[in-house]
């Protein structure tokens, strides 16, 4: 397959975009954040500027450029396709500032009951829109009465039309009591994101990694995985997923999957209150108990942690006097009241 170099000369970065593949797709697919929303060429996101080379456009005419922008060299990245190499100028993510927050419609398209607790959720986004997303940020639905119900999103960014949530039942909620009890598949909510500022850095990839969630807490650091597997990224990661019982780590055979498919990642599950012979393959105590009879010595690892408050709290003074660097934990803490989720957006201490 022949293959084309683009150079971005904003930032200095090269990547390789197959033939009949557009830039945005092939940047993306090589970890290089170059912004968009619609990805079909109608909202002029991903605009960019070609300073030497050719593109074509294989759908349609550039929607979203003008005349003007096209003479003086303005190309619509996720449309545009190399005829060869390019020099290009385009603006890349580099912090979640940089990413639009917007207010979107979805449709439910599957309901699945996870435990007796957990539900997962699947809304798709309208044919012509994405969410661009970093993993391990969260969305707040909107409902009517004015208030938000915050969710991490656990699926990978490359999922961009598709959003996966997994919702616990909180007793006396009324919100996740309607999710469990009354929101019906091709039912319509409304939410906006991206939110949040957890997600992995890539300012040191190597150092290794320990993510560390509570019930779920998962959400977020599945999402995580996913978009590092995506990318082909190999640095060393220790999964420590905490619950009560077997039964409430929801996608433990995943786990144990993406821990026996691939050599860089571990898994290891911690159960506070077992349940005879569950615990065979993991840790029996508080899962950042689990984290330290392993890593007793933490200077060298970044850490994620994503769950309840007290999980949060105890994990960071516990990995704080074992070495660990205040400015390489980052965590998402989320409790609920009695009827509104509150977040702690996620930030290194």
């Amino acid at each position: 397959m022949k293959q084309f170099q683009v150079k971005n000369i904003n930032t200095g970065i090269t990547f390789t975009v197959n033939e009949g593949e557009s830039v945005l797709n092939a940047a993306l697919r090589q970890g290089v954040m170059l912004p968009y929303s619609c990805k079909n060429g109608t909202c002029g996101s991903c605009k960019g500027r070609l300073e030497s080379g050719e593109v074509h456009y294989p759908f349609h005419p550039p929607i979203a450029l003008s005349r003007e922008e096209i003479a003086e060299g303005g190309a619509l990245l996720c449309q545009a396709e190399p005829m060869e190499d390019l020099v290009i100028n385009a603006r890349e993510i580099e912090a979640v500032r940089d990413i639009q927050v917007r207010k979107m419609p979805a449709r439910v398209i599957e309901k699945t009951l996870m435990t007796p607790d957990v539900i997962r959720i699947r809304i798709k986004l309208p044919d012509a829109q994405r969410l661009q997303f970093l993993a391990g940020q969260y969305l707040e639905i909107l409902v009517p009465d004015g208030k938000r119900r915050a969710f991490s999103i656990a699926s990978a960014p490359q999922s961009e039309d598709i959003i996966e949530l997994h919702i616990r039942h909180v007793d006396g909620g009324g919100f996740t009591g309607w999710v469990f009890d009354e929101l019906k598949e091709r039912d319509i909510l409304r939410f906006e994101a991206p939110l949040g500022t957890f997600f992995v850095r890539n300012d040191k990839p190597e150092r290794r990694m320990i993510m560390m969630g509570g019930g779920t807490g998962f959400a977020p650091l599945k999402s995580m995985i996913e978009d590092l597997l995506a990318h082909n990224d190999t640095r060393p990661l220790h999964l420590f997923w905490g619950a009560r019982n077997r039964t409430e780590l929801y996608m433990h055979e995943q786990v144990q999957q993406w821990a026996g498919q691939y050599d860089h990642i571990q898994y290891t599950p911690a159960l506070s209150e077992p349940e005879d012979e569950q615990q065979t393959d993991g840790f029996t105590g508080l899962v950042h108990e689990a984290v330290l009879q392993q890593y007793p010595e933490l200077s060298d690892l970044d850490i994620y942690m994503s769950g309840p408050p007290a999980m949060i709290d105890a994990g960071r003074a516990a990995f704080l006097e074992n070495g660990a660097d205040k400015r390489r934990i980052f965590f998402d803490s989320f409790e609920f009241g009695l009827d509104v989720p509150v977040r702690v957006l996620a930030k290194p201490h």
